[in-house]
């Protein structure tokens, strides 16, 4: 995905990301002072709404319809749920989407339909921190952020010209996918025109963690997820040797994310009950997107963003170690092949490491028998490549692999 197409992206209206840029305001807005002001049902009730709604609902038409969608039956009923559980009174009127997008991202649209991308998955340890996203977002929706924001900027620009295109933009992402996302990156920037201020950030963070506590959840969750954003992004700046902002402007004015990371800590205190038990979901989580779970690594580690993918992979392994993720931090070093870092050996050991647990997909072990046989270990390598093939005999390479078995002598 090109720089511009990214940084569209990252720009869309309620994105979590881009709220990070907004601090928080001067004074905490209490969880127990947000109350919804949607119920089930809800149908716009004035002029600039109903305006507003008309022109979304065609967004969403084309969004449903777009092939930049994952439409895996099982992951969309999950977090069909998963929304259900922590939208509070609109939360059947609800409706979510999965886009494949490799970022940490999700937005929600004026009518009560969600975008969440597919690198948001990728980044949570557990149901608890999905559902906490889910209900910041949800608490957009339900404190009538969009709307507030609309009236705001129709003051400043035609916003209702540029809202015509909306639609259009979105039909563009509806051809065959192809992994440039250009099309859903300008449906993204159109929406940047409701970016939210820090009083609505903070009255959605106040109001999902409420949500999140009232649905059974730990409210820590949100303020562990939003710790976790800031540390990829500071190692991603590391590693590009660049400021973490990653092109918000507004991280300028204000520097302090670690800031509305202490409210959110406080309204977490606030809002748990001492001696209480709470389910993180991370079973049920990991069983729901287990079977594009590659998928998603995959994506991320083609972004050649070292320093994010190295700390994304990192954070899932402190809930333990597996095959995919030895993997994933093996293909991390191999592609970035910095000599003076000796890259290639630590993507050697790398491999190594992965096909020793059960669950190593089949290319670790084509990585590990490539590896091997560029050091002259040829036996060993014969070893991981019929491997390969016990796990993969359909593989598009398979001829090309049992061709090498045969130079070996194998």
């Amino acid at each position: 995905m090109s720089a511009l197409s990214r940084r569209a992206v990252l720009g869309g209206a309620g994105a979590l990301t881009a709220s990070l840029s907004t601090g928080i305001a001067a004074a905490r807005i209490l969880p127990r002072d947000m109350q919804p002001l949607i119920g089930p049902g809800y149908r716009p009730v004035d002029a600039d709404e109903k305006g507003l709604w008309q022109q979304v609902e065609r967004v969403e038409e084309e969004i449903a319809g777009s092939n930049i969608l994952i439409k895996d039956v099982g992951v969309t009923r999950y977090l069909q749920g998963l929304i259900g559980k922590v939208g509070g009174p609109a939360a059947k009127d609800m409706r979510i989407y999965l886009a494949r997008v490799p970022e940490f991202n999700a937005m929600m649209f004026p009518t009560g339909f969600a975008v969440v991308f597919s690198g948001l998955l990728l980044r949570m340890r557990n149901e608890a921190q999905l559902a906490g996203v889910i209900a910041h977002e949800s608490g957009h929706f339900l404190r009538k952020h969009q709307l507030r924001q609309f009236r705001d900027q129709k003051k400043k620009s035609d916003i209702f010209a540029a809202l015509s295109l909306i639609g259009g933009m979105a039909g563009g992402a509806a051809g065959i996918y192809t992994g440039n996302i250009q099309q859903f990156a300008e449906l993204g920037t159109i929406f940047t025109l409701f970016r939210y201020n820090r009083e609505l950030e903070a009255e959605a963070d106040a109001t999902g963690i409420r949500l999140l506590a009232e649905a059974g959840y730990a409210p820590n969750a949100m303020p562990e997820t939003w710790a976790q954003l800031i540390a990829e992004l500071d190692l991603s700046a590391k590693y590009r040797r660049k400021h973490r902002d990653r092109g918000y402007s507004l991280f300028e004015t204000h520097p302090a994310p670690e800031s509305r990371m202490a409210d959110l800590r406080a309204s977490a205190a606030e809002v748990t009950v001492p001696g209480r038990a709470y389910d993180d979901g991370r079973a049920r989580y990991l069983a729901a997107i287990g079977g594009i779970r590659p998928m998603l690594l995959d994506d991320q580690i083609k972004l050649n963003d070292p320093g994010a993918s190295l700390y994304i992979v990192e954070t899932l392994a402190r809930d333990g170690w597996s095959g995919p993720l030895r993997f994933a931090e093996a293909e991390i070093w191999r592609l970035r092949g910095d000599l003076k870092q000796h890259d290639a050996d630590r993507a050697t050991q790398g491999y190594a490491a992965a096909v020793q647990y059960p669950d190593a997909p089949p290319d670790a072990w084509r990585w590990h028998g490539v590896m091997l046989q560029k050091a002259g270990r040829a036996a060993e390598a014969r070893v991981a490549y019929a491997r390969y093939l016990a796990l993969a005999p359909a593989a598009p390479d398979a001829p090309f692999v049992r061709q090498q078995l045969s130079f070996m002598g194998g």
